[in-house]
């Protein structure tokens, strides 16, 4: 065999000499949850993917395949039977839509999840969780996981999020030790949520702010690569049950810089135009109010939340993660956009 190429090497999943572990991976046919089962196929473990749908890329890889919806109990504990393991990855996303759709598949789905977990004895549970947790609208500099959350959140996704994250921490004991990860702004290959809306909205896209803010992201390889090493590293080390880390490439950027990166790895032009924060701000607080009152369907193309994120910092210290998971973020964003264009090209 010819010698690997440094990027190969950096795309190799970690090995795990024990004996094959049965992983349950909920949301397996998403984006991150997709990227998890790969790397956990790679080294050997039996893997079952918990989704609304079946997917052939999974099928292919001999996937167990498993369908339903995180906000049936009855499912997701059976889904739970005979399983070692569980990344609680399925989320509902974005920045605007009912209440309950969040709360059934954000809360009332990760209630499901411990539940299924401590009746069939599964000793590990890695949640995916998001930064925006305790996102307050101010900027957030190389904060920590010591950081509280808001007394208010702006949006929904934030709120059941917060709430989900509680309800693992409650669960923590002896019997279910837990970790709770927060990667921010994943992207890359297959995505299938950041990636494509800042594609969509490139002709409209308007930057917030003074374009300054600098915010991190995390490529998808690295942000699986994160929850496989949390899940090892949990199973070797009990102490590290009720932690919570954040995940990032460590490297803040301006937004707009990345923003436009990605832009260009489509092959599209630049963001040009801007807008203050504050009409940003009044804009979302108006279409959020018409799009309520007059029961609109799809996603105003401004909300409250969505211009706070815009405009503000958004970078955290990851030194936990690096301490205590062995997390090193392997591939550079400049890596990440070339793997980025190569895959929009096609």
């Amino acid at each position: 065999m010819g010698r690997k190429t440094d990027a190969a090497k950096q795309m190799e999943p970690s090995i795990k000499t024990d004996s094959p572990q049965k992983i349950l991976v909920t949301g397996g046919g998403g984006f991150l949850g997709g990227a998890i089962v790969r790397r956990l196929v790679a080294r050997g473990d039996h893997v079952v993917s918990f989704s609304r749908g079946f997917y052939k890329d999974l099928k292919s890889l001999g996937v167990d395949q498993i369908q339903g919806n995180v906000g049936n109990k009855m499912a997701v504990e059976q889904a739970c039977q005979g399983i070692d393991l569980v990344f609680h990855v399925a989320a509902k996303p974005g920045v605007w839509g009912h209440y309950s759709d969040y709360h059934k598949t954000n809360v009332t789905g990760t209630q499901n999840i411990i539940s299924g977990c401590i009746q069939h004895q599964v000793s590990r549970l890695i949640y995916t969780s998001s930064p925006s947790v305790i996102f307050d609208g101010t900027d957030m500099e190389g904060v920590d996981e010591s950081v509280p959350y808001p007394h208010k959140h702006s949006a929904h996704y934030p709120e059941t999020k917060a709430i989900a994250e509680k309800c693992v921490l409650k669960a923590t004991s002896d019997h279910l030790m837990t970790v709770i990860l927060r990667p921010h702004l994943i992207w890359g290959p297959r995505d299938t949520h950041f990636v494509p809306r800042i594609i969509k909205r490139a002709k409209r896209l308007v930057r917030v702010g003074n374009g300054r803010n600098l915010v991190d992201t995390i490529y998808i390889d690295n942000a699986a690569e994160a929850h496989v090493l949390a899940a090892d590293m949990l199973e070797k080390n009990p102490a590290l049950s009720g932690n919570i880390y954040f995940l990032s490439q460590d490297e803040p950027i301006p937004a707009w810089d990345m923003i436009n990166a990605i832009l260009r790895a489509a092959g599209l032009n630049p963001v040009k135009r801007s807008m203050p924060r504050r009409m940003a701000w009044l804009i979302g607080a108006v279409l959020e109010f018409v799009y309520q009152t007059f029961n609109i369907d799809g996603e105003p193309r401004m909300t409250r939340f969505l211009a706070d994120e815009l405009a503000t910092a958004h970078w955290f210290d990851i030194s936990a993660a690096k301490k205590d998971l062995g997390y090193v973020p392997r591939i550079s964003i400049k890596e990440g956009l070339k793997h980025l264009e190569n895959w929009l090209s096609k």
